[in-house]
C-alpha cells in the first residue's frame, strides 16, 4: 500500500511539474525568439537609401539544346550512328556581392554582381551494331544489337552581373516574405580559343533572365535571405563550326539554364 501511494504521489505531482514547466516554457518563448531574432531598430539597413551585402550560392546548371531539321530527319545520315544528345545538371557554386537602392520600404533596385564555376555535361548516346549497314535505317522491325553513349563535360567561370527589381511583402515580426526578378548579362572568362578545343563549343557571352523568391529573417545585428532563383539564357550560345563533326549538324541552338540556391547577407 506504501509503495502504491508513493507512486501514485510522484504520478500526481509529475503532471503538476509537467503543466507548470510548459506554462513556464509558453512565457518564455518571446523573449527566448526575441533574443535569437532579435529585431532590427529603426535606422536599419531597411530605411537607408543605399545598403550593401554578400551572398554564397550554390546551383545546378544544364543546357537547353535543339535539335537540327536535318537530325529529326530520319534520311539523313551526315550525323553518322548518333541516337540522342542528352544535356544533364550538374553542381556548381558562386559568391557576390549585394548593392541595393531602395525606392520604398516594399520595392528595391538590387546589383548582384557575381562569379560562378559552372560545369555543363552532355550525354551523347549512339546505336552501335556490328553491321554497319543496320546504322540509320528507319525501319521499325531494325534491330540494334548494342548501344553505346559518352559524356561531354564542359567547365566555365562566368562572371554574371544581374539587374534586378525586389518586391517585399510587410514585415511581419521577424520575416518577409519577397519576390525578385530582371536580367543579367554573363561572360566567360576563358577565352574563346581555349572553349574551341573542346568537343560541344559555346560561346562566351549570355544574357539572361532571372526570377525568384525568398524571404527575409531578421537577426539582431543582420538579415539572412535564404532565396531559389531561376535563370534562363536568352542568346543562342552554339558555335557549330568548332564542334566535333559528328555532332554538329545535329544542333541548332544551345541555351544556358540554372536553379540557384542563394544564402544573402545584409
Amino acid at each position: 500500500m506504501q509503495t502504491t501511494d508513493i507512486w501514485y504521489q510522484l504520478y500526481l505531482r509529475g503532471r503538476k511539474i509537467t503543466l507548470t514547466l510548459f506554462i513556464v516554457g509558453l512565457m518564455t518563448l518571446p523573449s527566448f525568439g526575441q533574443g535569437m531574432f532579435g529585431l532590427t531598430s529603426g535606422s536599419g539597413s531597411d530605411n537607408r537609401t543605399l545598403s550593401y551585402g554578400f551572398f554564397l550560392a550554390a546551383q545546378t546548371s544544364t543546357y537547353q539544346i535543339k535539335y537540327s531539321d536535318a537530325f529529326l530527319n530520319p534520311t539523313t545520315t551526315s550525323m553518322g550512328n548518333v541516337q540522342s544528345i542528352n544535356p544533364q545538371f550538374s553542381p556548381g557554386f558562386s559568391l557576390g556581392f549585394i548593392g541595393i537602392l531602395r525606392f520604398h520600404d516594399q520595392v528595391q533596385l538590387l546589383f548582384t554582381p557575381k562569379v560562378g564555376f559552372y560545369e555543363y555535361k552532355t550525354e551523347v548516346r549512339y546505336f552501335g551494331s556490328e553491321d554497319p549497314s543496320l546504322i540509320n535505317v528507319p525501319d521499325e522491325n531494325t534491330q540494334i544489337n548494342t548501344k553505346t553513349s559518352q559524356v561531354l563535360t564542359s567547365e566555365a567561370t562566368m562572371v554574371e552581373l544581374p539587374l534586378l527589381f525586389k518586391y517585399r511583402s510587410q514585415r511581419f515580426n521577424n520575416t518577409r516574405m519577397y519576390f525578385i526578378g530582371g536580367a543579367s548579362y554573363n561572360f566567360r572568362t576563358k577565352a574563346q580559343d581555349e572553349a574551341d578545343v573542346e568537343d560541344l563549343v559555346t560561346t562566351g557571352q549570355d544574357v539572361s533572365l532571372e526570377m525568384g523568391m525568398g524571404f527575409e529573417i531578421y537577426f539582431k545585428y543582420f538579415k539572412f535571405a535564404p532565396e531559389i532563383r531561376f535563370s534562363h539564357g536568352l542568346n543562342n550560345a552554339y558555335r557549330r563550326e568548332n564542334t566535333i563533326p559528328e555532332i554538329a549538324d545535329a544542333i541548332s541552338s544551345i541555351k544556358r539554364k540554372s536553379i540557384t540556391l542563394y544564402l544573402n547577407f545584409q
